[in-house]
């Protein structure tokens, strides 16, 4: 990696990305029915969504060594804007106002921190 700090702070951020994703994806397979237990948590989605929360934490790991250890919590709230967008795009949910408040909350409170 380069010795450009914002590279891993970028690099954090699309861990959380990632992790947001596999959580999206854990989500679309909890709406399916499945015929029995096995299907149920042996199906690609499952399979995969694990795969990408293991990637995310690999990428965490190393972006850790760029990022702070007190930026970490702030960088991984972005993960709250990550789901629901992804949930609009994936999983066709409705952002009701008091989403869109919330969010708009933690990103004031991500900029409140970072340039406070």
């Amino acid at each position: 990696m380069s010795n450009n700090p914002w590279m891993y702070f970028v690099l954090y951020l699309f861990s959380v990305l990632v992790a947001s994703l596999s959580q999206v994806i854990l989500k679309k397979s909890a709406m399916i029915h499945y015929e029995n237990r096995i299907r149920e948590y042996l199906n690609p989605y499952v399979i995969g969504a694990y795969f990408f929360f293991f990637g995310s934490a690999l990428l965490t790991t190393l972006a850790y060594r760029g990022v702070p250890l007190t930026l970490g919590p702030v960088l991984e709230s972005t993960g709250y804007i990550y789901v629901g967008i992804l949930g609009m795009l994936i999983l066709k949910e409705k952002l009701s106002r008091r989403k869109i408040i919330g969010n708009i909350l933690i990103v004031g409170g991500i900029l409140i921190y970072a340039f406070v």
